[in-house]
């Protein structure tokens, strides 16, 4: 490709604010050409699509036979598992919601998690993690200075949804994640969420105190719920022609449903992460994933994305607010949270972790998942 390289997708609107994109001889992305590759994969392999709903839900009801439940499902306020929720009740699956309270949640998200459960009437529970605990590690984590900011969070609901699904019997757990609205996520745009050995080492240095209830999530931990205990994961929204705007509309007009703004921004802290701390530390916009995906997914036009990106996530005014409220509810002073945003960044690496294991590890395990679907029956004695 002649002249100066691209700094901005031809296709999507990825730029250079993920250090490792690369570009072809079109200037498009290796994100997009990725997304592209796996959603392919994915509808070869019967995941992917309308066509295959009739097959999963079969698979979800023949692996929830004899159990009280078919599938365990976190629940945020947010819409995309509110969305689910209700497609669940709608398909007949029957569900356990579980909610896990990091003590961040707006008052929208706790309003739509009990008007989902109420419409539903899918039991529920929640799960609450020891404030202080929190508390002590999400400062750990901002004070490391790595963009992995909400681990803390993601690796609580792990851990609390297999426990959850291995306390009921349950063998499957049902992820609002999809590929419609979130296929593209640059690599160092958030390491592996549920490295223990990680988490671990950043409370140990910059914390202050044990972890003695917040739920960890070690490697062994998870081979056991996976290869021990046979709990799965399903991604049903990947099985419907899912458009966000839409969900939200149908949610609004269902359940009274609020939004919140952003996606994600159910949860105070994860507005700041995304809204404040990504920008403004790590020079990332984390609009431009979501926006690049719904780009390839067809559900928005590069030049509407453009647009977007024009104007900031959140205005000046909300974000100082928004600052003074985290550094209130996290106990530091908002001139140490300045400072920890003037702060050099850093990345995963320059703290032990188990990245190559888990690596290896993983793969190993998606192969033995691919042999087992092939040979659902291979080793049963009935």
């Amino acid at each position: 490709m002649s002249g100066t390289a691209p700094s901005l997708c031809a296709r999507c609107v990825m730029d250079r604010s993920d250090p490792e994109i690369r570009f072809d001889a079109q200037g498009v992305c290796n994100h997009c050409r990725s997304y592209d590759a796996k959603v392919a994969r994915l509808a070869a392999a019967g995941r992917l699509g309308p066509e295959h709903l009739d097959a999963l839900l079969g698979r979800i009801r023949e692996a929830g036979r004899g159990r009280a439940y078919d599938v365990v499902l976190g629940i945020s306020g947010g819409a995309d598992s509110s969305y689910l929720a209700l497609l669940l009740r709608q398909w007949e699956v029957r569900t356990l919601l579980v909610h896990m309270d990091n003590g961040w949640d707006t008052p929208e998200a706790l309003r739509n998690v009990r008007a989902v459960a109420a419409a539903t009437r899918f039991d529920y529970e929640s799960a609450v993690l020891d404030w202080e605990e929190f508390r002590d590690l999400q400062t750990a984590f901002l004070r490391a200075s790595v963009v992995e900011a909400e681990t803390p969070t993601d690796m609580a609901i792990a851990s609390t949804l297999f426990a959850t699904a291995r306390r009921h019997g349950a063998s499957l757990i049902a992820s609002a994640s999809n590929e419609a609205s979130e296929g593209i996520l640059p690599r160092l745009w958030h390491y592996d969420r549920t490295d223990a050995r990680y988490l671990l080492a950043i409370q140990k240095r910059f914390g202050t105190l044990a972890l003695e209830r917040f739920p960890v999530f070690s490697l062994a931990r998870e081979l056991d719920y996976r290869l021990v205990r046979r709990i799965g994961t399903v991604y049903p929204l990947n099985y419907v022609d899912y458009d966000l705007r839409q969900a939200r509309s149908r949610l609004e007009r269902a359940l009274g449903w609020r939004d919140y703004g952003g996606k994600h921004h159910e949860n105070a802290y994860t507005k700041f992460v995304q809204a404040v701390l990504l920008p403004r530390k790590f020079g990332i916009d984390y609009r431009r994933a979501t926006l690049s995906t719904l780009i390839c997914s067809g559900r928005t036009t590069r030049d509407d994305a453009l647009e977007q990106l024009q104007h900031p996530c959140i205005g000046a005014e909300e974000a100082r607010h928004l600052c003074h409220y985290v550094a209130k509810k996290l106990r530091i002073g908002v001139d140490e949270l300045e400072a920890i945003l003037a702060a050099p960044a850093k990345r995963y690496d320059a703290y032990p972790n188990r990245e190559r294991l888990r690596r290896t590890v993983h793969g190993a395990y998606r192969l033995l998942t691919k042999l087992r679907e092939a040979h659902p029956h291979a080793g049963d004695s009935r």
